[in-house]
């Protein structure tokens, strides 16, 4: 299946948590084999992803839409054949010195960052948890301020 897999129960909700053991640019062949072998339907399919076109520590929440560049995201459109899959959107903000994306996305967090993760990995979890049991509207409601 190409991920490490767990099946969970989120508030009585059962749920499958995946992280593709592929490259980023390809975890979409995970996701589809993930969504076949459990008949996920695309529209309860999660996708947590980074996002440099939101500051550091918030998150959006949304079902389809583009892709914004993220090869992640190309990959699992590509794969199952649509955009029209929930995602969590990370903020992870752009680079202020000029450094180029790709090499931002794959730097070390920096001090302030690493001190505020354990709080935004929190809210991400929680946002999951909403989406799951009370679906998206609700969701978007509450997290995306």
């Amino acid at each position: 299946m190409h991920a490490d897999v767990a099946e969970v129960s989120v508030s009585g909700v059962k749920s499958v948590l995946a992280r593709p053991t592929t490259y980023m640019n390809e975890s979409g062949v995970a996701v589809a084999s993930l969504a076949s072998y459990y008949s996920v339907p695309t529209e309860r399919i999660i996708i947590v992803h980074d996002e440099l076109d939101l500051a550091f520590d918030t998150l959006r929440l949304k079902l389809g839409g583009g892709d914004n560049g993220h090869n992640g995201v190309i990959s699992v459109k590509d794969h199952l054949g649509t955009s029209e899959f929930m995602r969590v959107r990370m903020g992870i903000g752009r680079p202020t010195n000029g450094q180029p994306p790709a090499d931002y996305v794959l730097a070390k967090f920096s001090a302030a960052q690493s001190q505020a993760l354990p709080a935004t990995l929190d809210l991400g979890s929680k946002a999951i948890e909403a989406l799951l049991v009370n679906g998206l509207v609700t969701a978007q409601n509450e997290f995306n301020s």
